[in-house]
């Protein structure tokens, strides 16, 4: 992967990979921890694509990645495709979030896709999907959210 595609911890963030008006895009803590970072982008056709590394520390008694850690990746990818596009002053929050668990995940990089489905002026709805690295489908998930005023 091009690394001037992703988002890391440093300050330094790629202009083609930011949000309206040019501000950059935000990898907060929890992003930090599933190691989120952002493949594609576009806010305007409301589609994002990330890769997320799912250490051992996240693994069940199967030696599977726990279904919560999947979901919280379902989430950050449905959540950042959605309020990274809204405009300053606008943030969103998931009230639901319908997810599918369909195969196990092994520990190592787990690739996502995020697309929003139906946006109005109360919030908007955004599917997922979680692949592994050789493409099959591990989760998908639907989120509904509601936007909210900052601050």
């Amino acid at each position: 992967m091009n690394e001037d595609a992703t988002i890391g911890n440093s300050a330094s963030r790629n202009a083609a990979l930011a949000g309206p008006g040019g501000r950059p895009l935000v990898n907060p803590p929890a992003a930090q921890l599933l190691g989120r970072r952002v493949i594609s982008y576009d806010p305007e056709a409301g589609r994002g694509a990330y890769v997320y590394v799912a250490r051992p520390e996240f693994c069940n008694r199967h030696g599977t990645v726990q279904g919560g850690v999947l979901a919280a990746m379902l989430d950050s990818a449905t959540g950042f495709t959605l309020i990274e596009s809204l405009p300053e002053g606008l943030t969103a929050v998931t009230r639901d979030l319908n997810t599918r668990f369909l195969k196990p995940a092994s520990p190592g990089e787990i690739f996502a896709e995020a697309r929003v489905t139906q946006r109005d002026e109360r919030g908007a709805q955004v599917e997922g999907e979680l692949r592994s690295p050789d493409g099959v489908t591990l989760a998908t998930a639907v989120a509904v959210m509601r936007f909210v005023r900052r601050g």
